[in-house]
């Protein structure tokens, strides 16, 4: 003969719990496995990694594109900064009126084409001294100016992308400070 609780609340009362309590976890449960089981549906599911893919490959391509350009700027760059001493000899040849001929035609084309790329020549006397696009290598005072202002150039500076690519090299001439200005 077997022996067969009375109930099976009687059981779970003796470990302290009820039926009511028991059940609880047991519905928990359910529902937690029938959330995880509930398929998704796949298309969405394929769309949206292919959007995230195609939104990643866009990225991509913007930056290597623009990755590319900077690498064609600071190849040009580079070019140029390497002819401008051909670009100084150009201009020593045509002051001392050497330029002439054929020799006289390529110059013109070679500073065209440099021109065309972007190098800008300057660097003129009479322009206001600037330290971030001028270097002094001499100084003067002088009464005849306000502010100070480049007397003689040296050698001009040129600029590619709105940066230095070099230096003018030029004289200085500053304001002589008087006496009543200074009262």
């Amino acid at each position: 003969m077997s022996e067969t609780p009375a109930s099976e609340s009687e059981g779970l009362e003796t470990f302290g719990e009820t039926e009511q309590d028991a059940e609880t976890p047991r519905q928990e449960t359910d529902e937690e496995i029938s959330a995880t089981t509930d398929p998704v549906d796949p298309v969405v599911e394929l769309t949206a990694d292919l959007q995230r893919l195609q939104a990643e490959f866009a990225n991509y391509r913007k930056r290597v594109e623009r990755d590319r350009e900077l690498v064609r700027e600071q190849v040009i760059a580079n070019t140029l900064i390497e002819l401008l001493p051909v670009l100084d000899d150009i201009g020593r040849a045509r002051t001392h009126g050497e330029l002439e001929g054929a020799f006289k035609s390529v110059g013109e084309s070679l500073e065209s084409t440099v021109s065309r790329l972007g190098l800008k020549q300057f660097g003129a006397a009479g322009e206001a001294f600037d330290p971030t696009r001028h270097e002094a290598i001499s100084h003067e005072l002088s009464t005849d100016v306000e502010v100070a202002t480049c007397a003689n150039i040296f050698q001009p500076g040129y600029e590619f992308g709105g940066r230095v690519a070099r230096a003018a090299i030029v004289s200085v001439i500053e304001p002589e400070i008087t006496p009543q200005a200074t009262q």
